[in-house]
């Protein structure tokens, strides 16, 4: 590892929420600046109706948020292993396919990365989660191919990839001063990931580590679904979900469902969603709760709303409460949230996810007392309940906090530099 030149690849952490470009330099911040100063480039996309133009990351947020005419679509990793990944979207009048979408991103972040680093890159070793696709290794399959030939197309010319917690293990390693045992807890945008490694300083110049990767688990749970459990349970009420309807059954819940869930909000404005709503609002008890979901639709409000309920999850978890304002619905409308709602609407979600790290030590046939170390990285990870409910499970380990939105992409810098040179 003692290379006095830099690294002929990079190593691309494409990520649910945040994207970043890691290239190995002697004595240098391995973390390559995208965008206006930041090493994170937001996975995000706007198409600018008014000119025409696709731009991406805050800028995008921003351009969305002024209230430019146009398309954003968030989380644009979840595309990988769904059913859309085969379909196609409508964008600026035209159809493009979702993979074209990705392909555009993709390709934003080599050439800032070769704008900022001076030099093209042709080789590149992207990221993965465990598993882009729980329980189904054909989708999952279909998944990194599509996304290696993504980077084939925009110009990468040899592609590998790393698991994500086993590049965050190579940020901590470059670190540490005698062997541990690890388990890394990496809680991206879209999915959860925990790998059991050993690690050491003398093993970090050996190439291959696989004997070193006690375990890996991952479940199909992120930042993303603890912002639709918080929407769903703490701001859709104000919006008719758990409405009676006049027959007592309850208020069907898919408009509600698609406003909470990133990559479905543009479909809540699909003139057959609206009427299915509108043929409905005959049937509901008390209309107050759907008649600001019409409000709401018609401002085209939804991206913003998933944008206050993902501010209320990051307040909470620092503060107890945090408040939205909904004026621009109806005047004086507000919302409350509180970390004990909060936790209470993510649990069944960390049961879930305290299973899978119990499994995975069932798996590797360690006992809880024999993990030296609890490493987080991934922007959710930040998020008290989670932590004290691995922390209950593992009592004696010590606990270290990664770079939460660097550590893979600094990770895969390292790898990158081992596989190219």
């Amino acid at each position: 590892m003692h290379n006095s030149s830099p690294a002929r690849a990079c190593g691309i952490d494409f990520g649910t929420s945040n994207s970043t470009v890691g290239w190995w330099r002697p004595a240098s911040e391995p973390l390559i600046v995208l965008e206006d100063d930041q090493h994170t480039l937001p996975s995000v996309v706007f198409f600018n109706a008014e000119e025409r133009r696709p731009v991406y990351g805050r800028l995008a947020l921003s351009e969305y948020l002024e209230g430019y005419e146009g398309r954003l679509m968030r989380s644009l990793k979840s595309l990988l292993g769904s059913k859309l990944l085969k379909s196609e979207t409508t964008v600026l009048g035209s159809a493009m396919p979702f993979k074209e979408i990705l392909g555009l991103f993709l390709g934003t972040l080599k050439q800032r990365a070769e704008i900022e680093a001076e030099r093209s890159f042709d080789e590149v070793v992207l990221g993965r989660p465990v598993f882009f696709v729980d329980d189904d290794p054909q989708a999952d399959r279909e998944a990194a191919q599509t996304l290696a030939a993504a980077a084939n197309k925009i110009g990468f010319k040899d592609v590998s990839f790393q698991y994500e917690p086993i590049a965050a293990a190579f940020d901590y390693e470059s670190r540490i001063e005698q062997e541990e045992r690890v388990l890394i807890v990496d809680i991206g945008g879209g999915t959860s990931d925990f790998s059991l490694v050993r690690l050491s300083p003398e093993r970090r110049a050996v190439d291959d580590r696989q004997s070193d990767i006690l375990a890996t688990s991952g479940v199909h749970i992120g930042g993303t679904d603890f912002d639709k459990q918080l929407s769903l349970q703490g701001v859709m009420p104000l919006f008719g979900y758990g409405s009676r309807m006049k027959s007592d059954a309850p208020m069907p819940t898919s408009t509600h469902l698609s406003l909470a869930t990133w990559h479905t909000i543009n479909a809540v404005y699909a003139p057959a969603s609206l009427r299915a709503l509108q043929s409905m609002r005959y049937d509901i008890v008390d209309p107050t709760g759907i008649d600001r979901l019409f409000s709401l639709i018609e401002q085209r409000a939804g991206h913003w709303l998933a944008m206050q309920v993902e501010q209320g999850k990051i307040e909470l978890t620092e503060q107890d409460r945090y408040l939205i304002d909904f004026a621009r619905i109806e005047a004086g409308l507000q919302v409350n949230l509180t970390r004990d709602g909060f936790e209470a609407a993510i649990d069944p979600l960390l049961e879930r996810i305290r299973s899978t790290v119990s499994q995975l030590l069932a798996s590797a046939g360690l006992k809880h007392e024999e993990i030296d170390t609890v490493f987080f990285t991934g922007g959710s990870s930040a998020i008290p309940a989670l932590r004290d409910s691995v922390a209950r499970l593992l009592p004696r380990a010590r606990h270290v906090e990664g770079n939460r939105f660097g550590s893979i992409g600094s990770g895969l810098a390292i790898e990158a530099l081992k596989r190219y040179g």
